[in-house]
């Protein structure tokens, strides 16, 4: 028999190996020594028989090996010859079975393994056969050779079985009884025809061996179809287990689409529950249990509202009733697949508590499956040095050193000794191992479909009545209504959004404790901030926070409040993760009004700051709040859409002239030259009577991008209407000027292409400079535009249309 070992071997294997080789060195030196080597017709004879049945080997199910029938040609041997000869045509059919139509050369080590295993069988068998005791048997012979043969059955499939063990870290019996105990039949067949050939000698002489060779062959050919039909039962249950597998996966999927912080977390306490369980050399019946399990045993959260799931902070009393249902639904769930292994106890237990005292049945010390209580103890491994919505990750030696304090009490003290010495090499392991496929995207949307058959729901939000709830009690705190009274009249009185946001902050400061406040407001998917103040507040002010994620982004999607909340899960959408590393609770409430959507979010250091009574009083005014902030955001647009031109996003006519009057008063002051470029561009008319509104405005954005791209930040650009554009210029030369005019119709001229295929439209630019031109806005704006009907006269005569040479690169200060 041939095993092909091609994995590096752990130390125990090598020192199996070494083992076995030293012990058959010896036992073929003291065969061989004073030895006289007489090879006559009959072993050379036999020896090309033996060797020529090597080739008919058949690959052994399972392992990387397989089985010759030249193994009959070394019973007879021993019938036959003496030890050494009977040694020595066991060796050499052994090394031609290593290399007879081998794919791949055998390592050194793996050829001498086998010819050490053989050597040992080899012998033993000998030593079997030949024993005195036995000779004295009433059956003679024949019983002699049959017990040799089982002795040379079990050395030879044992020294495999075990190497096979040693090496893949799996039970050796296992091994020995799926790998070779079915191949025990054709051991005992090939000793009856062992002795029927010996027999068929002694009255025929020792050349009736040839007519074994037909008989050989019908063995071999025997062994190949029976093995065969168990490599197609091998391969049904192989798709039967790759299908059980894909079940699995897909119920994986599904808890990752329930919740995606699962996934690394599943790979993760899959592979150290596997582990544990070889280390305390569990069946593998229960190690293929608790593989399904380490990758389901979430799955009952199904059954668990999202908001619970993914909610930032620690849960109340109710919703942890809820979440502690998961353990009792996945095990109904599992129930129905029909696993052979048991998954279902490992999934309806993995929250038991070896003292006794935890869910669903209470169960204590070994009355929980064992595959539970590893599962157990790696989840909550893994859960304290993972970044959950609650708190942050523990370092992993911290972790385990807070597992450990709990073993005899939540945990197995055998599975935490376990895990203590090897989770290191656990964690090596995580590493090493696959992820599963993408997660299922839940960004999908479903054009069809106008409304459910009965009709949308129109009943209030539950925030709403969580909110009248919190109302009715808050009155009976007379120094907190005294508070929010005199807040709600000056949120009252005051329009712009920071002079209210301000006046939140300092009066909420009077009323609950924070170190940091921030206002976020819902723009689109994300959370922006538009107010912030306190520590931390130049890094939160550029916040972006995607909805549904992180505190306040739960907070929003939810409608929800959340007291003591983790602020560290606002860090995964913010560049700088130090600053808010310092606090360690927050407080945030939803902000909901007509036209606006947001939270209100309090930050602070201490770690539990906050109460159902701050709470309270931030329900209260949250409403209020809301509103103002709403108004003033209002306010704000309508400023800004009278002073904006709403097509290109420039100033309107109304703000360029406010700003001019500004720039000579302060030109006036200074002593400083000023320039006023009015412009107007040429041929605009044919766009729109040939190509649309549409295509004329798209013109008319695309101009005002390169009027701004060839202004300083101290320039100022405007559009007066129409297709007329105003620059103004402070303390440029006019040799600076026209460099720029020159450019802005080159690639005035090039936008023109884009949108209409030709040239047809550039600009007329005239200019005017204070003071030689005029010193108010009225005089400069005439001399600049006569200026400009004065070019625009000179483009009609004068100007070529040809296409624009490359540009130059104008750098916008």
């Amino acid at each position: 028999m041939e095993q092909r070992q091609t994995k590096e071997l752990p130390v125990s294997a090598k020192t199996y190996i070494a083992l076995v080789v030293l012990a058959s060195s010896i036992g073929i030196w003291a065969t061989f020594r004073g030895w006289n080597p007489g090879l006559n017709g009959r072993f050379l004879l036999y020896l090309f028989i033996a060797a020529l049945s090597s080739g008919m080997k058949i690959a052994l199910p399972g392992i990387d090996g397989n089985l010759s029938v030249n193994y009959i040609f070394t019973l007879l041997a021993l019938l036959e010859l003496d030890r050494p000869q009977a040694l020595l045509l066991a060796l050499i059919s052994a090394f031609v079975q290593t290399f007879w139509n081998r794919k791949r050369r055998p390592k050194p080590v793996q050829l001498v393994f086998n010819l050490a295993c053989i050597g040992l069988t080899v012998l033993l068998a000998a030593g079997i056969f030949q024993r005195p005791w036995f000779s004295s048997l009433p059956e003679g012979e024949a019983l002699r050779l049959a017990i040799a043969g089982t002795g040379y059955f079990l050395m030879n499939t044992l020294c495999v079985a075990i190497v096979i063990g040693l090496s893949e870290r799996r039970m050796v019996l296992g091994v020995w009884k799926s790998c070779y105990m079915w191949s025990f039949p054709y051991y005992l067949v090939g000793v009856s025809l062992a002795e029927m050939v010996h027999t068929s000698i002694e009255r025929l002489g020792w050349r009736f061996t040839i007519a074994l060779v037909p008989l050989l062959y019908v063995m071999y050919r025997s062994f190949k179809l029976y093995l065969g039909k168990l490599e197609q039962e091998r391969s049904h249950n192989t798709d039967m287990a790759a299908l059980h597998l894909r079940t699995i996966e897909a119920l994986a999927m599904a808890i990752d689409a329930k919740d995606e912080c699962t996934q690394e977390h599943l790979r993760r306490v899959q592979v150290y529950s596997v582990s544990i369980a070889r280390k305390m050399n569990l069946p593998e019946e229960e190690i293929q249990a608790l593989q399904a399990a380490a990758i389901l045993h979430d799955i009952g959260k199904l059954a668990v509202p999202d908001y619970i799931i993914s909610k930032p902070g620690k849960l109340t009393p109710e919703e942890f009733d809820k979440m502690k249902t998961h353990t009792t639904v996945g095990a109904a769930i599992l129930e129905q697949v029909g696993f052979p292994y048991p998954v279902t106890p490992i999934v309806r237990s993995h929250h038991e508590r070896w003292d006794g005292s935890g869910y669903p049945d209470g169960l204590k010390g070994e009355q929980i499956p064992i595959g539970a209580r590893i599962l157990s103890a790696v989840d909550c491994l893994d859960a304290l040095s993972s970044d959950r919505q609650y708190r942050q990750a523990k370092p992993l030696d911290e972790a385990m050193k807070h597992i450990a304090s709990l073993s005899g009490r939540s945990f197995d003290p055998q599975v935490v000794e376990v895990l203590k010495r090897h989770y290191k090499e656990f964690e090596g392991y995580t590493s090493q191992a696959p992820l599963r496929q993408a997660l299922l995207s839940k960004d999908l949307s479903v054009a069809r479909g106008d409304a459910p058959d009965a009709g949308f729901q129109t009943d209030r939000p539950r925030s709403m009545a969580v909110k009248e709830a919190f109302m009715a009690s808050i009155f009976s705190a007379r120094q907190e209504v005294q508070a929010i009274l005199e807040l709600t009249e000056e949120l009252s009185g005051t329009l712009r959004g920071d002079e209210t946001l301000a006046l939140v902050a300092a009066r909420l400061k009077q009323l609950l404790p924070f170190d940091c406040l921030a206002v976020y407001i819902r723009d689109e998917g994300m959370l922006r901030t538009r107010y912030v103040h306190g520590e931390g507040s130049q890094g939160l002010a550029s916040l972006e926070i995607p909805i549904g994620q992180g505190l306040s982004g739960w907070v929003v999607e939810n409608n929800t409040p959340i007291v003591n909340g983790n602020p560290a899960v606002e860090r995964g959408h913010w560049h700088d993760t130090g600053l808010l590393s310092g606090f360690g609770s927050a407080l945030s409430v939803p902000l909901s009004a007509k036209n606006l959507s947001g939270a209100l979010t309090l930050y602070l250091t201490e770690e539990d700051g906050y109460s159902k009574d701050h709470l309270r009083i931030m329900l209260a005014i949250s409403g209020k709040i809301a509103s103002a902030i709403e108004l003033s955001l209002r306010l704000e647009q309508a400023q800004t859409q009278a002073q904006t031109d709403e097509l290109t996003g420039l100033p309107n006519a109304r703000s360029l002239c406010l700003r001019l009057e500004d720039e000579i008063a302060a030109a006036k002051a200074t002593h400083r030259r000023m320039a006023v470029l009015v412009s107007d561009l040429d041929g605009f008319k044919s766009v729109n009577d040939n190509f649309g509104h549409l295509a004329g405005n798209e013109l008319l954005k695309r101009v005002a991008r390169v009027l701004q791209a060839n202004c300083r930040a101290s320039d100022y650009v405007g559009r007066l209407g129409g297709d007329e554009f105003v620059m103004i210029f402070t303390g440029v030369a006019a040799a600076e000027l026209e460099r720029r005019t020159a450019e802005i119709d080159n690639m005035v001229r090039r936008e023109s292409f884009e949108v209409c295929g030709d040239e047809r439209v550039g600009i007329s630019i005239g200019r005017a400079f204070f003071p030689e031109d005029g010193s108010d806005a009225e005089a400069l704006l005439s001399h600049a535009d006569s200026d400009m009907y004065r070019t625009k006269r000179e483009n009609k005569t004068g100007r070529k249309n040809v296409r624009p040479a490359p540009l130059a690169i104008v750098q916008v200060a």
